[in-house]
């Protein structure tokens, strides 16, 4: 941070000419909007970059950095005072070629009350914060979003996301839009704090996480490991870029694109485990995200192996177990499927939605295959998020909005039902 940020950015700017960082497609994007840089505060001890993460039904990780070292520690309660309970986590950093980031302080609180608002306190600090526990019970709303990035598109994004009353955001892989400068990942921290800090965010790896430099830095995912630490080793998992949990009457499974997926990998076998593992009359809701789209009829990301390959190799796994929707990154524009299965309308697969329209700075991916596929029930480039509310255990309803205008436009919409509980579809 500060100075060593600013080196780091001129080394990284100056070895660029050398190694390829970003791939370059052969679809024309509309010119994008500026990055946002968000400062840090001037109070070195004073937290920022405050996120939250779901543990268990019931527990809560809050996640904090901090440029001097202070105490992980946490008081909160139910009332303004936040002096109920206290708890102390762990503290982590890490190195990045010349960047060494902050003190990144992480705590589990709990057990915490359903649908309740709680105060908390970090460390030293005598700066108040909030955030609101998940219901035990239906209705449960999320809030969808991939390819944030950290641009004006994606405040509007933030903005309307804000004002949806959601319960736990759902983010598909492509946060930062960092690519090696760790100072902008402070700068994303900085910027979804003020929503990040107040309700649950579960989020997944892609592309642009990985982060790997040959020769100069040969570890990946160095900073999104560090700094999104996700619930992975109680859903049995090994890596931290896939897990599972459950909410409510919804199993959310949280798959990697940029590690191994083959059906020797530890990933297709924590799958298959964790799938069969699944109690549907307990969650009988299955949603899954992955950052590289299996379908898609956009010009953008056609033939990738981690898309190609990995769909060749899971897609069974997620039809025979009746997941219901499937939520895809990567692509910059929006997209919904029909129910489909091996390239087919199928009405026992899932509903495959693209949602790579967050608001990085790449811009939108605005040309599609014509025709358009029997398959694609509904597309357009335009940046905005998603909501899916899950009413009871037949039904949910999707809503995307369209923020290109800087207004939020319900642009499509559609009700779900529930596989698991259609006699057709048993397994």
């Amino acid at each position: 941070m500060g100075v060593p940020s600013l080196i780091s950015l001129v080394f990284l700017f100056l070895i660029s000419g050398f190694f390829e960082f970003d791939v370059v497609y052969s679809y024309t994007r509309p010119p994008p909007r500026k990055t946002i840089f968000t400062p840090h505060s001037e109070d070195d001890s004073s937290p920022q970059q405050v996120h939250i993460s779901q543990v268990r039904r019931d527990h809560m990780m809050i996640t904090w950095i901090t440029e001097s070292s202070t105490s992980p520690t946490i008081q909160y309660g139910i009332t303004p005072s936040a002096n109920n309970f206290n708890h102390t986590g762990v503290t982590d950093s890490y190195h990045y070629l010349i960047y060494k980031s902050g003190e990144i302080h992480s705590v589990i609180i709990g057990p915490l009350q359903p649908n309740t608002i709680y105060y908390y306190r970090l460390g030293d600090s005598s700066k108040d914060y909030s955030f609101k526990t998940t219901p035990s019970q239906f209705p449960i709303k999320f809030a969808v979003a991939g390819d944030l990035g950290q641009t004006e598109w994606t405040k509007s994004t933030l903005d309307h996301i804000n004002m949806s009353n959601y319960d736990m955001l759902l983010l598909p892989g492509d946060l930062a839009y960092a690519d090696s400068l760790q100072n902008l990942w402070d700068s994303f921290g900085r910027l979804v704090e003020p929503l990040a800090s107040q309700r649950p965010w579960m989020v997944t790896q892609g592309n642009h996480e990985v982060e790997k430099i040959p020769v100069l830095h040969s570890e990946p995912f160095t900073a999104y490991n560090a700094r999104w630490k996700m619930p992975y080793e109680q859903s049995g998992s090994d890596s931290n870029l896939y897990y599972s949990f459950d909410v409510v009457g919804v199993h959310v499974i949280m798959l990697g694109s940029y590690t191994d997926f083959d059906n020797e990998s530890n990933q297709y076998k924590w799958l298959q485990k964790d799938l069969e593992n699944v109690i549907r009359e307990n969650t009988p809701w299955v949603v899954v995200l992955v950052h590289a789209p299996w379908y898609n009829s956009n010009n953008a990301h056609q033939g990738e192996s981690e898309s190609v390959d990995m769909k060749a190799s899971m897609e069974d796994l997620l039809y025979q177990a009746r997941a219901d929707v499937v939520f895809e990154g990567h692509v910059h524009a929006y997209e919904r499927f029909t129910r489909v299965y091996k390239d087919k309308g199928d009405k026992c697969g899932p509903v495959y939605i693209n949602i790579g329209d967050g608001g990085n700075r790449e811009g939108l991916a605005t040309k599609y295959i014509d025709p358009q596929p029997e398959i694609s029930l509904f597309r357009e480039a335009n940046f905005g998020h998603g909501t899916l509310e899950v009413f009871n255990a037949t039904h949910a309803l999707w809503n995307w909005q369209k923020n290109d205008n800087d207004e939020a436009v319900f642009s499509d919409s559609i009700w779900l039902t529930n596989l698991f509980l259609n006699p057709a579809c048993k397994v």
